[in-house]
């Protein structure tokens, strides 16, 4: 690191000595020209270049500024400044100085430079630098030579003491130069890393007003570091005409689908209104078809009583008419066609009953038939669900939506599956109603012509004609009873089944309910988003041009950095850099003669 300190050193002096001694060079014996001079020069501009020198810890050393002068007429021109040196850069004729801080020298060329010396001013930043080697703090000389984990951390503040039109204005630029052979594993989370020959160099950008905190980390060996370079130049440039056409674009489709999300989701939140209304409707008309196929099932037992008494009335009556015709009382005779009008009666009483209910049967059954009918019919295929669960930030709506469709599709299946059997009863009632009635009829057929018979026939060869009536009425009868049995059996057993099936309809529109609710919300959601970015490239646009609004300081007027009094400044630039990291070296008797050596020898041998 010392040969290559030397190179540069010898760089430096091909590159500035021409243009400073050699313009002193060219001015001398120029005395009568430089007497001869308008007495008051001009100039156009000026530029403040100030350089400091801080050592590893950002700690401030030297602060000196190269001030230069865009000449426009030859003669004596006037400079302020608090320096504690002055010296001419440009010529060999003498600065003056008073006591006020004012400077005049007389300017014959077309640029003019001088330096200025200053002890009592501040930079505009407060600079730290710490080192962390394996997490413990270290000073930079201790580290120097050092092997394990490092972190360096560069803290930038504003300098209050300093005026903050620099800070406020002012971008700043650090970087490190570090050397692969030490440095590895390098990690700057928000410097920019870049090849510089064959080191790496990490560069961080500092913003007008803002304070930072600047971290490197990497895994070092023998360690020794370049001095960190810092560069701050006023935030001049204009932010206007900055391109965003890709992102708008991009902003734009991203707008459009999101207000065809939200469309989807409000045609979603209708279709879910549509099903949860379906849902209450057969909520409501499964409750009714549950409630009279209950009472149907709780009169079945009636029914079956009262036809088992109809049954056992008929077999008795038939088989006391078997008896012996000698034994048999005429006036017991005569009160048969009055009991055979009561059974008749109670048949039609049965009858009644059956259409009664077959009314309220139809009723529900109709309800339930137009809620399973409007559930809507829609096949929401894996791809939309999953689009779905994409756009939404609410899952547990989603899962919701997931969980009642698919209980909804099932519901609708299980009833269609069943529909042909609910249809059935209907018909079935009926039929057993006409049965009974015709039944009934028969019986009051019978009890009208045996009143008939009993005043007009002769007594035995009636009696004949009755037992063979109520003989085959009575085998007619338990026919019938065997049926109706079998039917109440089927009733209990559909009674049965479908409380589970309500009990499901029931969950299925309770679910509706917190389903739609949570569509709503879903779709209100989607909605205020949908309209929060309807416009979403202007958005964009507006936020982009506020944002560069606070960093464009193109009408920023530089000011002295030196003193308030100069004027017509056009720039004004910081060039900083601290002490490099060097591991001490033992000079041996080699290097001994080597620095005996003549400085023109030793520049010779650079070239070696």
């Amino acid at each position: 690191m010392r040969f290559k300190k030397i190179g540069l050193m010898f760089m430096t002096i091909l590159f500035v000595f021409p243009f400073f001694p050699i313009s002193a060079l060219s001015n001398e014996g120029t005395n009568e020209e430089n007497e001869g001079a308008t007495e008051n020069g001009a100039f156009s501009t000026k530029d403040e270049v100030i350089y400091g020198n801080l050592d590893a810890n950002g700690l401030q050393q030297q602060i000196y500024v190269v001030n230069t002068f865009h000449v426009t007429e030859p003669g004596k021109i006037t400079d302020y400044g608090d320096y504690a040196s002055v010296r001419n850069l440009t010529n060999l004729t003498e600065i003056e100085e008073t006591e006020d801080n004012t400077l005049q020298f007389k300017a014959t060329e077309e640029e003019f430079y001088y330096q200025g010396n200053m002890e009592n001013q501040s930079l505009p930043w407060n600079i730290v630098i710490t080192y962390l080697l394996d997490g413990e703090e270290i000073s930079p000389s201790d580290v120097a030579g050092k092997s394990g984990q490092l972190e360096i951390i560069i803290t930038t503040t504003a300098n209050n003491d300093v005026d903050p039109v620099f800070f406020e204005n002012y971008l700043m630029q650090l970087s490190l130069t570090l050397d692969p052979s030490v440095f590895d594993n390098i990690q700057a989370a928000d410097g920019t890393e870049a090849n510089a020959g064959k080191n790496k160099q990490i560069t961080f950008t500092v913003m007008p007003e803002k304070e930072e905190e600047l971290v490197v980390e990497a895994d070092v060996v023998n360690f020794e570091m370049e001095p960190i370079e810092m560069v701050a130049t006023p935030s001049s440039m204009s932010m206007d005409g900055l391109d965003l056409g890709d992102m708008t674009g991009d902003m734009q489709s991203l707008s459009t689908a999101i207000t065809d999300v939200n469309d989807g989701v409000g045609q979603l939140n209708q279709g879910i209104s549509d099903l949860n209304n379906g849902a209450a409707d057969l909520s409501n008309g499964s409750s009714a078809y549950r409630n009279g196929i209950a009472e149907l099932n709780q009169s079945s037992s009636e029914l079956i009583n009262g036809s088992t008494s109809i049954q056992n009335a008929l077999q008795t009556m038939s088989e006391s008419m078997q008896g012996s015709s000698d034994s048999m009382d005429m006036s017991e005779l005569e009160t048969l066609p009055e009991g055979l009008q009561q059974i008749a009666g109670g048949l039609q009483e049965s009858a009644s009953g059956l259409d009664t209910l077959k009314e309220n049967y139809g009723a529900a059954y109709s309800t339930l038939n137009d809620a399973m009918t409007a559930i809507p019919t829609y096949n929401i295929s894996d791809a939309d669900i999953q689009a779905l669960y994409e756009t939404s930030e609410n899952a547990d709506v989603v899962d919701q939506l997931v969980e009642t469709y698919s209980a909804a599709r099932i519901a609708k299946e299980t009833y269609s599956a069943v529909q042909e059997a609910f249809g059935a009863v209907d018909g079935t009632l009926e039929q057993v109603a006409g049965s009974i009635r015709e039944m009934a009829g028969n019986l009051e057929t019978m009890a009208t012509g045996l009143s008939t018979s009993i005043e007009s026939m002769d007594a035995m060869e009636g009696l004949a004609e009755l037992q063979d009536g109520l003989s085959s009425l009575s085998s007619q009868y338990q026919s019938f009873h065997s049926g109706l049995v079998s039917y109440t059996d089927g009733v209990s057993e559909l009674a049965g089944s479908y409380s589970e099936l309500d009990s499901g309809i029931q969950e299925l529109s309770d679910g509706t309910v917190s389903l739609h609710s949570g569509a709503s919300e879903l779709h209100s959601g989607t909605t205020e988003l949908q309209e929060s970015t309807s416009d979403l490239p202007g958005q964009i646009e507006a936020e982009a041009d506020a944002l560069l609004e606070d960093y464009d300081t193109s009408d920023f007027e530089p000011v002295s950095f030196v003193s308030s009094k100069n004027e017509k400044v056009n720039t004004v630039q910081f060039v900083l850099q601290t002490e490099g990291i060097d591991i001490e070296e033992t000079e041996t008797t080699e290097e001994v003669q080597k620095e005996e050596k003549s400085f023109w020898d030793r520049l010779i041998d650079l070239f070696k």
